[in-house]
């Protein structure tokens, strides 16, 4: 018979050690921070509306143009009739009021998203990253709960209240900016930034700057600006992370972001940003800074919640799509700034100087007659220097100009862009093939072939000065 082991009672398990993802991304902390981001972003939303009355650019972008240039799948996004424009965005600052307060969050939040979203997709002519940004942190509000507490919402069902919030909504808010400051860094690692381009163009004319102004013209600052802003977009968010470190990173981006609105303005951008970076200090920094006592429920228990997995896979899902959708422009040949093919969502912020100049011809096949389109009467001024630099809205141009003769009685025609460009202070050269019919091609999302590769040349059978004598060659 053999001899019987004394049992040895196992040791209980370190739960510190033991638990799983969604019990940490579960745990609870102070919610001062993000009612602070809460009212943060609602003021500054408000402020944009403000600006968009007060500047007239509701008329000016979204009312009297004719054309409005759409995002591939998105060609039934339309402007409001009338004075629904107005409409519009007087209610997107009622909204933007009723999230700072607190007040019927989740359905301000929602509608927040969709109403700037809208007006994001109306026209690439105003694209802006900080409106892209405003969609995306407005679309994150609709899941954080930042009304828990000093908000109306709480005021009226004290059962909302709560002094604490899961981690995973701090979180959350800390990786979307991470991965903007991160991408607008990797965005600079190209030979035109590394050479001080086109910064030494946009530098020279800020012979006023406080202190530097003297000094604007020497290479040393220029390079010193380029790979300056380079490392801080990459290396602020891990220091931002580390807490020995947070305070200092905190104040470089202050003054990197005082420099980018004394240089180049960026509307409301600089200011969120400086805002937003102060929710990588500690979450109860705002009640630190208030001199308010600390929270009062347990910081050590879980918070229950429905479907967690759901969460962690939602979660999951949409960083993934954030840390994939700026580097889709790998998938295209040729310099991103040169085709415009990815630029966009991918954070390529203040990276080009580009100048051009467009014409379009109309070809009549039926009877060989050739003549040039009067631009005025379907683009504005703005639209017009926007459009010229960018070849997706170029073909859609050529697709409403063709639309638009058939309705006349043209039949098929033919229409040839004629648009010479210039990148970050290169020779001028042809930006898209003049010789290719665009009323013919198709929008997609496949390589434009009729891009003409930055430094190639093709020849015409006559130069562009001669356009007007012998329209016959474009046969």
């Amino acid at each position: 018979m053999l001899p019987m082991r004394a049992s040895v009672p196992h040791a209980a398990p370190d739960r510190s050690r033991s638990r799983t993802l969604t019990e940490r991304l579960s745990s609870p902390i102070d919610t001062a921070l993000l009612v602070y981001f809460r009212i943060l972003f609602g003021a500054i939303l408000l402020w944009e509306v403000y600006r968009h009355f007060r500047h007239g650019w509701i008329r000016a972008f979204y009312v009297r143009p004719t054309v409005h240039f759409t995002y591939y799948g998105f060609d039934w996004v339309r402007p409001w009739p009338g004075d629904g424009m107005s409409a519009h965005f007087a209610v997107l600052g009622v909204l933007a009021a009723l999230l700072l307060v607190g007040l019927w969050y989740r359905i301000s939040a929602a509608l927040l998203f969709l109403g700037f979203t809208y007006v994001f997709l109306l026209d690439q002519a105003q694209y802006l990253n900080h409106w892209y940004l405003v969609s995306l942190m407005s679309f994150l509000m609709i899941f954080v709960p930042a009304h828990r507490a000093l908000s109306l919402d709480a005021w009226r069902n004290p059962r909302l209240h709560a002094e604490t919030v899961p981690v995973w909504s701090l979180w959350l808010l800390r990786a979307q900016l991470g991965i903007v400051y991160f991408y607008a860094g990797l965005a600079k690692v190209n030979a035109d930034w590394l050479r001080g381009e086109p910064l030494r163009g946009w530098l020279s004319s800020q012979g006023d700057l406080p202190l530097l102004g003297g000094f604007v013209a020497e290479d040393w600052l220029v390079l010193l600006f380029a790979y300056g802003s380079l490392l801080f977009d990459l290396l602020v968010t891990p220091l931002l992370l580390w807490r020995r470190t947070v305070v200092p990173a905190i104040g470089a981006a202050v003054v990197f972001h005082l420099l980018n609105w004394r240089l180049f303005g960026l509307g409301i951008f600089p200011w969120f940003m400086i805002g937003a970076t102060l929710i990588f200090l500690p979450p109860e920094w705002p009640r630190r800074w208030l001199g308010l006592r600390p929270p009062q429920s347990d910081l050590r228990a879980p918070e229950p919640a429905a479907h967690p997995r759901v969460r962690l896979a939602f979660l999951g899902c949409y960083l993934a799509m954030q840390a994939l959708v700026p580097l889709r422009h790998y998938l295209y040949p040729g310099n991103v700034s040169w085709t415009e093919e990815g630029h966009q969502f991918a954070w390529h912020m203040m990276l080009r100087e580009k100048q051009a100049d467009a014409e379009f011809w109309a070809v009549d096949p039926a009877d060989g007659r050739t003549w040039k389109i009067e631009l005025w009467r379907y683009v504005t001024l703005r639209q017009r220097q926007k459009m010229s630099t960018n070849p997706d809205m170029i073909l859609q141009l050529s697709h409403v100009i063709a639309e638009d003769l058939r309705r006349a009685g043209h039949g098929r025609i033919r229409v040839h862009a004629l648009v010479r460009a210039s990148l970050n202070g290169r020779p001028a050269q042809w930006l898209v093939d003049p010789r290719v019919d665009l009323a013919a091609e198709r929008r997609t999302l496949r390589p434009a072939l009729w891009i003409v590769p930055l430094g190639d040349s093709i020849h015409l059978p006559y130069p562009l000065a001669d356009a007007r004598r012998r329209p016959q060659s474009f046969h």
